[in-house]
């Protein structure tokens, strides 16, 4: 297995309280890893350390080990823009700027220093047919974000990620707050993608985890419980508790 990031004995304490126990984890290359467990339980914390988000929170205290590509990424001089462009980031709910489908994609790029109109035209335009979002707006490109759809809006960021040419996109609960309808657009998106990214998903939905990932982490309790193959976690955990969290019978 070609890993990418390589995770040793992480832990997370925000303040007094740890949120994170001793977790050790490989991401696999050119693969989905669907992180689930219950709310609270750490999911969103740990892919917030894969691009330094945690760094921006105050109380927030770090210790172990990221490498990312060999190299550590949790280091005092590791260079933290240059991972956050290589690591890109989706949220739950759709976040388009207040400004154009045009400019939200082109906003990346530009904030590195990219003036080319020709070159931006060809980074919008790549990053919308990525995103399978370009046959749905290219006649409307100058038209503000903020009236696309909300399945739309989504894949317009997901679009803005890919512009910075990242090697990881991180997806944050991606389609909990849309229709389904727009959750199978963004699940078939996923499976393209990864023909090109490393994709990391939390993820509440243990029908969405079994369509969409390679591998499947169970997080309980700020710890990471069980990790495997996404067949062998559904079918055959180790662990009852990674049973009973997938059928159901808590969580």
């Amino acid at each position: 297995m070609d890993s990418l990031f390589e995770i040793r004995n992480l832990n997370l304490y925000y303040g007094d309280f740890q949120a994170l126990i001793s977790i050790d984890m490989d991401i696999p290359k050119n693969k989905v890893t669907a992180l689930i467990g219950p709310s609270g339980c750490g999911k969103s914390t740990f892919i917030r350390c894969l691009n330094r988000m945690n760094d921006l929170i105050d109380v927030a205290r770090i210790e172990g080990s990221i490498m990312y590509q060999g190299e550590e990424a949790n280091g005092e001089d590791y260079n933290v823009i240059e991972l956050r462009k290589k690591v890109g980031m989706v949220f739950q709910n759709p976040n388009p700027f207040p400004m154009s489908i045009y400019d939200n994609i082109a906003y990346g790029p530009r904030q590195q220093g990219l003036k080319d109109k020709a070159k931006l035209d060809e980074i919008v335009d790549k990053a919308l047919k990525q995103a399978a979002l370009y046959d749905e707006v290219k006649d409307r490109v100058n038209d503000s974000a903020m009236g696309l759809s909300g399945g739309q809006q989504q894949r317009l960021c997901i679009a803005r990620a890919l512009a910075m040419e990242p090697e990881v996109i991180l997806m944050d609960e991606p389609t909990s707050a849309l229709d389904p309808i727009a959750t199978q657009k963004i699940e078939d998106l996923i499976n393209e993608l990864k023909k090109y990214y490393t994709i990391v998903i939390v993820t509440h939905s243990m029908q969405q985890a079994a369509r969409i990932s390679d591998y499947t982490a169970f997080f309980y309790m700020g710890e990471l419980r069980e990790i495997g193959e996404t067949d062998m976690i559904f079918k055959a955990p180790k662990l009852k508790q990674t049973e009973d969290y997938i059928t159901g019978r808590f969580g």
